[in-house]
């Protein structure tokens, strides 16, 4: 794996370790050079541990136990300070474009080799839009992630339930499995069903319900709380 190092990095806060690994899309044309590039300007103020291209060659640009700057404010589980608890991975992917069979492949290798590394579970493995629904969209609806859970290295429930439709009890099964953000009903039903249903339409259904509860039901592994998020700290 090659390596280029970002400025663009700090210290894990709250006695952070890796409990996440938050998969992300560039939104950017012209491949992996311009990528790296970007993320290696200290003006930008962005990085990400991990970036992988299109054709499967992966750049290391922060090492593991530094704080990379890729998720901003968000929330996941008890982590309020994504960025603290979390890997970043970018895939060089222009929002728009189905991603490519080798870097599917490199990803799926990189996330064995983190998660096997600090002992995170497939529930650990999610997308920048799992969270900060309210401002993110990636890895967006063309991500494969039932391609991941079939490799253990995510989850994919079935979502076989009958329950009718409850916003309340999809909110708080979703709050179990992880997705805390304050968002409204809409954008959580739509942030969840990019990630689980992305061709799903229409008003909150018994399958999302079902979805839902087995997500409950896989949840919490384990997190520590950490309040008192610097908000300054956690948008970087």
């Amino acid at each position: 794996m090659r390596r280029v190092d970002s400025p663009n990095h700090g210290p894990r806060t709250f006695g952070g370790t890796p409990r996440l690994i938050v998969v992300h899309y560039t939104a950017m044309r012209g491949g992996m050079d311009p990528v790296v590039a970007h993320f290696a300007d200290p003006a930008v103020k962005l990085s990400a541990h991990y970036v992988v291209g299109r054709g499967g060659a992966a750049v290391q640009m922060v090492d593991e136990d530094r704080r990379a700057w890729h998720a901003g404010l968000g929330a996941w589980g008890d982590v309020a300070d994504v960025n603290s608890f979390s890997i970043g991975i970018e895939l060089c992917n222009d929002g728009a474009s189905p991603f490519a069979a080798r870097q599917m492949d490199a990803l799926e290798a990189l996330l064995a080799d983190v998660m096997a590394r600090h002992g995170i579970p497939p529930e650990g493995v999610i997308g920048h839009s799992d969270s900060a629904p309210h401002r993110k969209i990636d890895p967006g609806p063309r991500f494969d992630w039932r391609r991941l859970a079939r490799a253990g290295l995510s989850v994919w429930p079935e979502g076989r339930g009958t329950a009718p439709p409850d916003a309340g009890r999809f909110r708080r099964d979703l709050a179990a499995f992880g997705y805390v953000a304050e968002v409204d009903d809409a954008t959580l039903l739509g942030a969840f069903r990019l990630r689980f249903r992305p061709r799903a339409a229409g008003p909150l259904d018994a399958r999302d319900m079902g979805i839902a509860a087995e997500l409950a039901a896989r949840w919490p592994v384990g997190w520590e709380a950490v309040g008192n998020v610097d908000l300054a700290v956690a948008a970087q």
